[in-house]
């Protein structure tokens, strides 16, 4: 009787290039390495300067049988190029520990060592596993900078929380050596999966609009974009091809999508008709219901005679224009209506009056933090009557969610 052979590992044929930067948590890699390898996956590491302080390159290359790489010097290593070599030969780059140093530099492009050399240089996807002080960690520095690394497609792995050699607890933690074996395993499924979005063509507007009132003034709101943002970057990582016409805003473009910046409302309608025809139309953007008619050509001068008048004019309609029936109407459209009271009521009048199939309400009053914040609570209004309630949750979770939606309302046989 043949017997039938053991399945693979979840990790075989994984190359992972792992960074071991200069954190008391470092002397966990040894065991990280042979988590990896009892997994099926090969592992080469890179160690900086202060990684070496905590574990030893000989450690390391008994438990990953491979070279330890040091030095962006070297002559025998960089006679190929090799920091050029070792960021393109793996399927993935980890940094783990990732200090507050390594992620600072990441974030700002430095490059002066072989472990930020290889960093910078690499077009393979890289997750981080921080671990510092929970002081560190919590610093404003290390908090952007990880929304910007966050924004540009590295994935981020912890903290935990727990005590720490420096007597603190919180936040800071180095995930263990055995979880992060897991998160990568899952890491490569959810990569390898069916892409449900693949073959669509999402087109998402975000942030403001300025409207002139001369060269100097503009009439705005305070929309900071996270949201749109969010929902753009949520799609692409579902397959979409993604379009992001945005508003001035002062955020990272989200990996692996198109953005078009625009400043006012008529640029912003003129950007979305020009990336028709989409499947998928999301109106996130916060677009400046009026401009002033025949903004100054030069800046207005207080000169004593009392504030000088404007005349508004309403803006073009985006929403309600690209919702209009037509060929190149998107299957999907869906668009979002920030109010400050009455939220649900007014937002099922806006879905009915602007044509839309889903509009996504949510209570942008001063009293939420809404505008500007990380957080948002949202009600998903529908054509069919359904409705969604998302309460209090990041807007990155809320972006997740809503295209989990669109994936099912097109698996469902939707066009």
């Amino acid at each position: 009787m043949q017997q039938t052979p053991p399945p693979a590992p979840p990790l075989a044929g994984r190359r992972i290039l792992l960074v071991v930067s200069g954190g008391i948590a470092a002397y966990k890699t040894p065991d990280l390495v042979r988590r990896l390898r009892e997994r099926g996956a090969a592992v080469r590491v890179v160690l900086t300067g202060g990684g070496e302080r905590f574990v030893t390159p000989l450690a390391l290359q008994a438990v990953s049988e491979d070279t330890v790489y040091r030095d962006l010097w070297s002559l025998t290593d960089e006679s190929a190029m090799g920091h050029i070599q070792l960021s393109r030969q793996a399927d993935l780059v980890l940094v783990a520990p990732a200090t507050a140093n390594i992620l600072a530099r990441m974030a700002h492009g430095l490059a002066d060592d072989l472990a930020s050399t290889v960093l910078l240089a690499t077009d393979k996807p890289v997750l981080v596993a921080p671990a510092m002080n929970v002081r560190m960690y919590e610093h404003p520095a290390t908090r952007a900078n990880l929304d910007l690394l966050a924004a540009r497609g590295v994935g981020i792995i912890g903290p935990d929380d727990g005590a720490m050699a420096c007597g603190e607890y919180g936040p800071g933690r180095m995930v263990e050596p055995l979880a992060i074996a897991d998160h990568l395993i899952a890491w490569f499924a959810q990569r390898d999966a069916p892409r449900p979005l693949a073959g669509r063509h999402a087109l998402v507007t975000s942030g403001p609009t300025h409207e002139a009132i001369d060269p100097v003034r503009y009439i705005a709101n305070r929309s900071s974009g996270k949201q749109g943002h969010a929902v753009a970057a949520a799609l692409a990582a579902l397959g979409a091809r993604v379009t992001l016409v945005s508003g001035p805003v002062r955020l990272t473009d989200p990996a692996g999508v198109t953005v078009v910046p625009v400043e006012t409302a008529a640029e912003m309608l003129a950007a979305c008709r020009a990336a028709l025809p989409a499947d998928i139309f999301v109106a996130a953007a916060a677009v400046a219901d009026w401009r002033v008619d025949g903004a100054a050509e030069q800046k207005l001068k207080k000169d004593g005679g009392g504030p000088p008048a404007l005349r508004l004019a309403e803006n073009p309609d985006i929403l309600a224009t690209l919702s209009a029936p037509g060929p190149e109407r998107p299957a999907l459209v869906i668009g979002f209506a920030a109010e400050t009271n009455d939220v649900q009521t007014y937002a099922r009048a806006k879905r009915q009056r602007k044509g839309c199939d889903w509009i996504v309400a949510n209570d942008v009053s001063p009293a939420t933090g809404t505008f500007g914040g990380d957080r948002n609570s949202v009600h998903v209004i529908r054509a069919d009557g359904q409705e969604d309630i998302w309460t209090d949750l990041p807007k990155t979770e809320v972006a997740a969610r809503l295209a989990t939606a669109i994936v099912d309302h097109f698996g469902n046989g939707k066009i």
